[in-house]
């Protein structure tokens, strides 16, 4: 099995991913009782597709018992410009890097099919499922029993060659594969990533809350969000880059292979006033084939208001304006706190 382990490394590389690593279903004995306590703390918001199915998130071995193997595959994004220059342009809004493109997922679990399809003609009797992001899998924890690097203080996982900047994807499979040792944590003393969080997310190293995430603000949280926590959003209006940006392991990283994945020249620093504008068609038609679009015009228009908000330039007080009788009402209260904001500026 190690010769058929070595070239499923080869062919996932010729495939498209980064790097491949191998671990048992039952590697991650810990996250379950990790997850629980996240639950049971509040800590993931409004997600509740976390909670969820948490025996089987918890535990990949309860989600399929018959796969014998997880091959964890990572595929690096990582940027050609620095993510924290767009927080200087007060006018521009801030787009998370991995969503300034092609939706990582359906790229990402077709390179997943290739590289399980090939499996499967090299033992036919093998079984395989591909998990991309949207089932109870915990890819990070999974991800660092399988070598491909360690959780870091940002609770994200950060590899050697990697550095912060990939996606993760894997195969469950009944093929018996030679496992990889565990990444080890190399952050040592730095703790980069907690100094420079916005919203001060992370109550202690390796613990996230999820609630305080502008990540999480700007696409998992419906309605308004809290006054107190708006100015710390600044002009970013879909996720937040900020503690992987200043992760001193990306000067190590390889550099993104796939174009789909380069910023498309109308999200790299879009302008506040032009995104405000937005109705639904027009949302649905810039962000086609985005991760964006799944959030919808209202939570997406929300965002954008808040980051008029935080501009301190009066002359996108008619964009807020415009919106203050909106018809959805998390849409007129962002406008209005928008518009009062400016005034006070």
């Amino acid at each position: 099995m190690s010769d058929l382990k070595s070239r499923l490394q080869d062919f996932s590389l010729e495939a498209g991913f980064s790097q491949m690593g191998v671990c048992r279903p039952d590697s991650i004995p810990e996250a379950a009782e990790r997850l629980t306590q996240y639950v049971n703390a509040g800590r993931h918001g409004e997600m509740a597709w976390m909670e969820d199915r948490m025996h089987w998130r918890g535990s990949p071995e309860a989600l399929w018992p018959e796969a014998k193997s997880v091959v964890m595959l990572a595929e690096v994004y990582s940027p050609e410009h620095d993510p924290l220059e767009i927080l200087t342009q007060k006018d521009r809004a801030a787009i998370s890097v991995y969503a300034q493109n092609r939706d990582y997922h359906d790229i990402v679990k077709k390179r997943l099919k290739r590289v399980g399809r090939w499996l499967i003609e090299q033992e036919p009797d093998t079984q395989i499922k591909v998990f991309v992001d949207t089932a109870p899998v915990m890819e990070k924890p999974l991800g660092a029993a399988a070598g491909l690097g360690w959780q870091g203080k940002h609770t994200n996982l950060v590899g050697h060659d990697l550095g912060s900047w990939f996606f993760l994807g894997a195969i469950f499979t009944t093929a018996e594969l030679q496992p990889d040792t565990a990444g080890r944590d190399s952050c040592g003393s730095c703790q980069a990533c907690l100094d420079i969080c916005p919203t001060s997310a992370f109550p202690a190293p390796y613990q996230l809350d999820a609630r305080r995430c502008i990540s999480y603000l700007t696409i998992e949280h419906h309605g308004p969000i809290l006054e107190e926590l708006r100015p710390m959003l600044g002009n970013r209006i879909y996720g937040c880059d900020d503690c992987l940006a200043i992760c001193p392991w990306n000067k190590f990283a390889k550099s993104a292979q796939e174009i789909r994945y380069t910023a498309r020249p109308e999200l790299l620093a879009p302008k506040l006033d032009e995104l405000a504008q937005l109705d639904d068609t027009a949302f649905r038609g810039l962000f086609s084939g985005s991760p964006i679009k799944r959030i919808g015009r209202n939570r997406f228009v929300r965002n954008v208001l808040y980051a008029i908000g935080n501009s301190a330039d009066a002359q996108l007080s008619a964009s807020a304006q415009a919106l203050t009788l909106d018809q959805d009402p998390t849409i007129a209260d962002a406008a209005r706190w928008a518009v009062m904001r400016l005034k006070s500026t």
